[in-house]
């Protein structure tokens, strides 16, 4: 049976500190990252490679790391393959990564991401508690949508949205966002479900009377929507954590409504601060309509980063690396480059903008990461702005969320248990 929840520390933002995350994909955010003189291109696809990122973070007290997926190759393209043979093509299976490193790693949150729009939530909903046991209460799931054509076309069981990013403004584009994002909350609303379907105490294991668990604890969780039809109960019991955090990545309204209404953390891509500051605005605007304005929902934003200590070493890095590839660097996220230093300025500035946190995304790796938990990781635990030891065995408890009561126990109200 799992042991009552204890409270932890104060809750990390009630004492103005930042949560910080990094997002690992293949070899750096940068498409000629590879090709740099510590990169380990030869060891992509191993476990050694991603539980040595993975420690490095939590060395520098991360919150916690995402870790990037598909169903489609990379490509330089957003909507559409390309031909490229210049850059990493292929990747491992998030989750599966996760739960290799989970065993290897103690304090760090892990949150690996699943394209929703093609997998069962019942098959990943397990994947995620399993994670979550796992890691002794350290899971959690970003959850992606795709409108790609040739993502569609490896399941076949339905046809691919019509629609390119210059139309997505018009009236076929919003309405195949909405039907996009509309099915990645009924999604997140049957993992749910499912991780509450056994209370935390269904599990007797009485050997002297030969019960294992008290099927009363069991709950059928009966979700009928127009995508989903799903019965229950799980055949894993609930997590540690009682809800793995659940995350997405979001740039437009839509999304903003997905983080709102169903999420725990969403990442963010502002240009500034005032940018910031417009994105928070409406995500809260969309957690207020959906009767969450009482609840933690923390807003990360994204970079990619290029660091070094010595003043013009990161542009000169990227500038390198933009001639390997042949172009300069494009992305969703804002690019710096810069000192450790410099980028705690930024960071503080679009703190005050209302985001609880940022999720870096290293240029390159090993080279980037490094320059994150050694450089910067220190200058901000010297402005006071950043924890100096792991204070929450839980990923739920370094962010400050507390384990919430199982929607189907008896007496169960919406107040939530003490931190995990």
């Amino acid at each position: 049976m799992p042991e009552s929840p204890q409270p932890d520390a104060p809750l990390p933002d009630e004492r103005g500190l930042l949560h910080l995350a990094v997002a690992l994909d293949g070899a750096g955010w940068h498409p000629a990252a590879w090709r740099e003189h510590d990169a380990r291109p030869e060891e992509l696809f191993t476990a050694r490679y991603w539980a040595d990122l993975v420690a490095e973070a939590e060395r520098g007290l991360l919150d916690l790391v995402t870790i990037e997926d598909s169903l489609s190759l990379q490509s330089a393209h957003p909507f559409e393959p390309d031909e490229r043979t210049d850059q990493v093509r292929g990747r491992l299976d998030a989750v599966l990564i996760a739960a290799r490193i989970a065993p290897l790693t103690r304090h760090i949150g892990l949150v690996p991401t699943a394209v929703v729009t093609h997998t069962e939530p019942f098959h990943l909903s397990k994947a995620i508690a399993t994670l979550d046991y796992v890691s002794n209460g350290r899971a959690g799931i970003r959850v992606k949508v795709s409108g790609r054509a040739d993502e569609f076309a490896h399941f076949g069981r339905r046809e691919a949205p019509r629609v390119s990013a210059e139309d997505f403004d018009s009236p076929s584009g919003q309405a195949a966002l909405e039907e996009l994002f509309g099915e990645a909350e009924d999604y997140v609303e049957v993992l749910r479900r499912l991780w509450d379907s056994w209370e935390d105490d269904a599990e007797i294991r009485d050997v002297a009377t030969g019960r294992f668990i008290d099927r009363k604890k069991l709950h059928y969780i009966d979700f009928e929507g127009s995508r989903f039809s799903v019965r229950g109960p799980s055949i894993t019991p609930r997590p540690p954590q009682g809800q793995p955090v659940v995350a997405a990545l979001a740039h437009r309204g839509e999304p903003y409504r997905l983080v709102g209404r169903s999420g725990d953390l969403g990442f963010v891509t502002p240009h500034d601060s005032e940018h910031a500051r417009q994105l928070v605005a409406e995500i809260r605007a969309a957690q207020a309509a959906a009767g969450r304005a009482d609840e933690t929902v923390h807003i990360f934003g994204d970079l990619v980063v290029f660091l070094d200590e010595d003043p013009g070493a990161a542009a000169d890095c990227k500038a390198r690396l933009d001639r390997k590839a042949g172009a300069a660097l494009t992305s969703d996220a804002a690019v710096f480059t810069g000192t450790p230093a410099e980028l705690a300025d930024l960071l503080q500035e679009w703190q005050r903008a209302g985001l609880t946190g940022f999720r870096l995304r290293p240029g390159t790796l090993p080279y980037d990461l490094e320059q994150i938990t050694r450089g910067l990781v220190p200058e901000l635990q010297r402005r006071g702005i950043f924890r100096t030891a792991y204070e929450a065995s839980t990923l739920r408890g370094l962010l400050g969320l507390p384990r919430p009561a199982n929607r189907y126990a008896a007496g169960a109200v919406d107040a939530t248990a003490a931190l995990v």
